[in-house]
């Protein structure tokens, strides 16, 4: 029986999602693939005919899990190594993918880190902002000269955006104290921005930009918790202010921003729980975004100040 689009929601899978899709002969193109949504939004998006290719830091862990993948859908499956906080890895990557010739019909920019302790990426950067936003600000424009005609960019975003907005005056929090927290949050608002900026300068081509809450997830991406922010999201697991889903359920979103029909024309749009959500300026819960988050004039102030960052401007 085929699965009711109209009733997608918190529980809703990615292989739901997916349910008489067929992706034959589409190239999609998963950045952090080799664990956790990634991985699962690789193995859902090439059990559906894709051509996919994962990044990943760790290029050895990531072609365990392409065998995986290869193993349980049949499907063409590549790995090729992407460090996001490191300007020159990324453009070696995109001058990779750019002397392919091949066109990528879908990208999705899942990568992240969160709660990181205060550090820098290679080129100076506040490390949270510069792995979540810049890397991926620079990858996309560098390699939109082959995103394909009508396709999409996915950006992760996160509840985290209601932590803060992008803090245009103290970015690399160089005149306030750093707490990981608040630059996660930032990151996070960033990401839901750039999908916004993207979705604008891409329009001519048909490509629309979306960014996703994919939900609370244990992955990887936990790595850096303490035992206070353990403790912290137990307390609210218990009290019931949060709720956990599986990875199955964590890459619904992703994959239904990527493919879902009913969502084109509707670019730049945040989403949750494989919907549209509702801009609010009172809403703190995962279904919900600020008007911070998607605002135009916000996102093109981002973008020039991306720009400045990495040293390069993209014509549209």
């Amino acid at each position: 029986m085929t699965t009711d689009r109209k009733q997608f929601g918190f529980e809703t899978t990615a292989d739901e999602v997916l349910d008489g899709i067929d992706l034959t002969g589409k190239t999609i193109l998963v950045t952090g693939g080799s664990s956790g949504l990634g991985a699962e939004s690789a193995r859902a998006l090439a059990s559906k005919g894709a051509r996919v290719i994962i990044t990943a830091r760790d290029a050895e862990k990531a072609r365990k899990v392409v065998a995986e993948i290869k193993q349980s859908t049949g499907a063409a499956v590549e790995v090729e190594e992407l460090e996001l906080g490191n300007l020159a890895a990324i453009r070696a990557f995109a001058d990779r993918i750019l002397a392919r010739g091949e066109t990528i019909d879908i990208l999705i920019n899942n990568a992240g880190v969160m709660a990181c302790p205060q550090a820098k990426t290679d080129d100076g950067f506040e490390f949270q902002f510069g792995c979540n936003h810049l890397g991926h600000f620079l990858m996309t424009n560098l390699i939109a000269p082959v995103l394909a005609d009508g396709g999409r960019v996915v950006c992760l975003s996160s509840a985290g955006h209601n932590l803060s907005p992008v803090v245009f005056d103290d970015i690399q929090f160089a005149r306030r104290d750093y707490d990981k927290w608040l630059s996660y949050g930032q990151t996070k608002t960033a990401n839901a921005l750039f999908a916004v900026g993207l979705n604008k300068r891409l329009a001519g081509r048909g490509i629309e930009a979306f960014s996703v809450h994919p939900g609370a997830i244990l992955t990887d991406l936990a790595r850096h918790l303490t035992e206070a922010d353990i403790k912290m999201f137990e307390d609210r697991l218990a009290a019931g202010t949060m709720t956990m889903k599986p990875v199955e359920q964590g890459a619904a979103t992703q994959v239904f921003a990527a493919t879902a029909p009913e969502i084109a024309g509707r670019g730049g749009s945040y989403l949750a729980d494989s919907r549209i959500a509702e801009v609010t300026e009172t809403g703190d819960d995962a279904t919900t975004v600020k008007p911070y988050a998607v605002d135009p004039v916000l996102a093109d102030r981002l973008w020039s100040v991306s720009e400045d960052l990495v040293g390069q401007r993209f014509a549209y």
